[in-house]
């Protein structure tokens, strides 16, 4: 076996996203090695030098680090849009290194986004196993009651898909209109949308307000913050605890 590390593990360390999108970029052809498209990821390297992704130059694996981000609605969350819609990569600070998105947002969702250069700690707080707790406020429209809401503590199967325990309470209501605050621990896509749509209620505006320890606080829109070199601490402390409250 060649001296160094794996490739994926090397430029996932520099903020290409995790070791397993790594792998499919490069099935993809979209990485290199001294202009030569890569066709597989067992491949050892001692750095990152002429290693390119899209034609770019990666730089050297970095400590981590972790940014807050409030996204905008009408935004996507992924670096590039075939259709030519605005990403949140649009407007990051151009001094800013490579980073990645800790999960996803819908388009039309706002709220905390964290960003990270290592892909591995990317992954370990996206991972449904590892149950980090994300936190919303919705805005909905239609008839809604706080049992209805306590039942979804139970779990809910919706078309076949399971949602874990959601704890859901009304903050306060106007007419038909309330806003909710809710907690989970999985993210699955739509998840939130979904199953209040199940009950019944239309979102009319949904804002992640908090992501483990992390909150969104008066942070502005389109707005981005570096978080303390401690915070990449309490994310792994994060992690943990909830594995652990699992087990």
């Amino acid at each position: 076996m060649a001296d160094g590390e794996r490739i994926a593990k090397l430029m996932a360390r520099a903020g290409a996203g995790s070791r397993r999108e790594v792998e499919r970029m490069i099935g993809e052809g979209r990485v290199a090695l001294d202009g030569k498209t890569l066709t597989s990821p067992a491949l050892n390297l001692p750095s990152l030098r002429g290693v390119t992704l899209d034609g770019e130059p990666l730089g050297k694996a970095e400590r981590t680090r972790l940014w807050r981000l409030h996204k905008p609605a009408g935004t996507l969350t992924t670096e590039r849009d075939p259709k030519g819609r605005p990403t949140v990569f649009d407007k990051l600070p151009k001094d800013m290194p490579r980073v990645s998105t800790v999960g996803r947002l819908d388009f039309n969702t706002e709220g905390l986004l964290l960003l990270t250069n290592d892909g591995e700690l990317k992954r370990a707080l996206e991972l449904p196993k590892n149950a980090v707790q994300r936190r919303y406020r919705v805005r909905v429209f239609g008839d809604v009651h706080q049992a209805e809401l306590e039942r979804l503590a139970e779990g809910v199967t919706i078309d076949g898909v399971h949602y874990r325990s959601i704890e859901a309470n009304i903050d306060r209501k106007s007419g038909r209109y309330s806003w909710l605050s809710l907690a989970l621990t999985e993210g699955k896509n739509r998840e939130v949308r979904r199953v209040l749509d199940h009950l019944g209620l239309q979102v009319t505006r949904l804002i992640r307000t908090g992501f483990g320890p992390f909150e969104l606080e008066d942070l502005k829109t389109g707005a981005v913050e570096a978080l303390p070199p401690a915070a990449v601490a309490e994310a792994h402390l994060a992690i943990r605890s909830s594995k652990a409250s699992k087990a």
